[in-house]
C-alpha cells in the first residue's frame, strides 16, 4: 500500500494580476515523508512564487493542494501553514528580544493549544553554535545569520511536517550557513519518517548536501535535474524573492 504523501500539489498554477502573465505554469508535485528535495534555476524562474504558492501564502489561480489527500479546506489553512511553514530569505523581526521573537506565535489564535517551552528553545539555539544568553539578545543586536537563527527557531520549535526554506543562507556568512544547515539536518534526522524538506538555493553544492532530489526551475516550469541542466550556465547569485516581488 502506498503511503499517502504530505502535500499533493495538483496543477497548481499562478499569474500575474495586472499584466496575466504566468508566473508558474501548472505544476504536479508530490512531497512525502522522507523526501529532501532542492530547487535550483535562475532568478526570476518562479522559485519563490512556487513555494509561496504551495504554503498557500499566494491565492491559487488553477489546481489544488491536498494534504494528507484531503484538500485544504479555507477553515484549515491556518493549521496547514503552521504544518508545511514557509522560511524565506530575510526574515521578519520583531522589537525586543531572541525570546520575545521565539514566544511570538503562542499569542496567536493557531497556536493557543502549545505554549512555549524556553528549555527547547535553548537547545535549539545551541545545536546553531549560540550560547545561553542568546535569548536575552535584543534584536537590533543581532547579525543577519542570527536573525535568520532565531527565525527558524521560531518555526522549528512549532514542530512542523515540511520545511519550505526559500534561499534560507544567501546572504549569509559561512559560520551562519553552516547553522542553519545543521539546525535543518538534526530537525530532520529528529523525525525523518514524518518530516519533508525543500530548500531553495542558487548555490548547486549546497543543494547536493542538502537534498537527495534535485529539481530545476525555469520560466515557472518545474522539472528534474539532468545532465544537460547541470551543464548549462551558472546561476547568478541575485536574490530570488526580489526578483519574486517583481515577477509578483
Amino acid at each position: 500500500m502506498t503511503a499517502i504523501p504530505i502535500v499533493d500539489a495538483q496543477d497548481i498554477s499562478r499569474r500575474d494580476a495586472l499584466r496575466g502573465q504566468a508566473l508558474l505554469q501548472p505544476t504536479r508535485f508530490v512531497l512525502s515523508a522522507g523526501d529532501r528535495v532542492a530547487i535550483t534555476g535562475p532568478s526570476g524562474s518562479g522559485k519563490s512564487v512556487f513555494l509561496r504558492t504551495l504554503a498557500l501564502l499566494d491565492p491559487l489561480d488553477g489546481g489544488r493542494i491536498l494534504w494528507h489527500g484531503k484538500p485544504v479546506a479555507r477553515a484549515t489553512i491556518p493549521r496547514y501553514r503552521r504544518n508545511v511553514a514557509y522560511i524565506r530569505q530575510r526574515p521578519a523581526i520583531l522589537d525586543g528580544t531572541v525570546e520575545d521573537n521565539l514566544r511570538y506565535p503562542f499569542t496567536l489564535r493557531a497556536y493557543r493549544d502549545v505554549s512555549f517551552d524556553r528549555a527547547r528553545a535553548a537547545s535549539f539555539a545551541a545545536q546553531a553554535g549560540r550560547g545561553s544568553d542568546f535569548l536575552e539578545k535584543h534584536a537590533s543586536e543581532l547579525s543577519g545569520g542570527e536573525a535568520q537563527i532565531t527565525a527558524l527557531i521560531r518555526v522549528l520549535q512549532l514542530s512542523p511536517e515540511v520545511l519550505l526554506l526559500d534561499e534560507p543562507t544567501a546572504s549569509l556568512d559561512p559560520e551562519s550557513t553552516l547553522a542553519i544547515e545543521g539546525l535543518v539536518n538534526a530537525w530532520f534526522s529528529a523525525g525523518e519518517d514524518q518530516r519533508a524538506s525543500m530548500w531553495v538555493s542558487h548555490d548547486l553544492a549546497q543543494a547536493e548536501r542538502m537534498s537527495r532530489r534535485h529539481l530545476t526551475m525555469r520560466a515557472g516550469v518545474l522539472s528534474e535535474r539532468t545532465a544537460a541542466s547541470a551543464m548549462a550556465a551558472p546561476e547568478a547569485p541575485d536574490n530570488d524573492n526580489g526578483s519574486q516581488e517583481r515577477a509578483r
